[in-house]
């Protein structure tokens, strides 16, 4: 018999998987964008994390799901940004040496995938890590938080018991990407911030070098 975890609550992964599947939607909508993989795994990728999130939606205290939901989620966030920080770097690599083989249209569609990955990436990432993750969140197990969030300064002001949600967590990360800096949340363990550090870096390549190459080229 599966091993049951002891939880009173759950949070529905509803908006985490209708992000993924929104990014695989415009990914395949950039046709023109420069493909480091086959056309066939972006798919089997969203499938993959989609799988567990679907079992704990299905059996929300289930231990052995949720654990591999955790796990999964975080090597899918982790291999999205390795391919994410080589397709930059291919990308720079072609604008600098080979510059006259990529079109405009193709840098420009692949900067917004680049971009529009990345945000996801981190966001999946920053959500099962803080605090312990969905789970230990809203059942309130006590783990040490990796972001602060000014309504837990303003109880009166949010629903009893309040913690942050996926959509919190992407918020954080279209912040991150967009502003290069930190908004309405603060980083409060090392890892965090290195890990806003690496998304900020990302965005600004993609914009600041791939972009405005596309831009350049389409202008003259």
């Amino acid at each position: 018999m599966a091993q049951r975890a002891q939880t009173t609550s759950y949070e529905p992964r509803w908006p985490a998987a209708l992000a993924i599947l929104a990014t695989l939607f415009l990914l395949e909508s950039l046709s023109a964008r420069i493909r480091l993989l086959p056309v066939w795994f972006p798919y089997l990728a969203v499938a993959v994390v989609l799988v567990p999130m679907a079992a704990t939606s299905r059996a929300p205290t289930d231990a052995r799901w949720l654990r591999v939901e955790r796990t999964i989620t975080f090597l899918f966030s982790v291999m999205v940004g390795a391919v994410t920080i080589l397709g930059l770097a291919n990308m720079t690599s072609t604008i600098v040496f080979h510059p006259k083989t990529a079109s405009g249209i193709e840098l420009l569609a692949s900067s917004v995938a680049l971009w529009v990955t990345n945000v996801v990436a981190f966001s999946l990432l920053y959500w099962h890590l803080d605090r312990g993750g969905p789970n230990a969140r809203t059942n309130g197990q006590r783990v040490r938080p990796d972001w602060f969030f000014p309504q837990t300064e303003r109880p009166e002001d949010v629903p009893p018991d309040w913690q942050p949600v996926f959509v919190d967590y992407l918020f954080l990360g279209f912040s991150t990407a967009t502003a290069f800096s930190t908004t309405d949340v603060l980083p409060l363990t090392p890892r965090a911030k290195m890990l806003m550090m690496i998304e900020s870096t990302i965005s600004l390549a993609a914009i600041a070098i791939v972009a405005a190459r596309a831009i350049n080229i389409l202008g003259t």
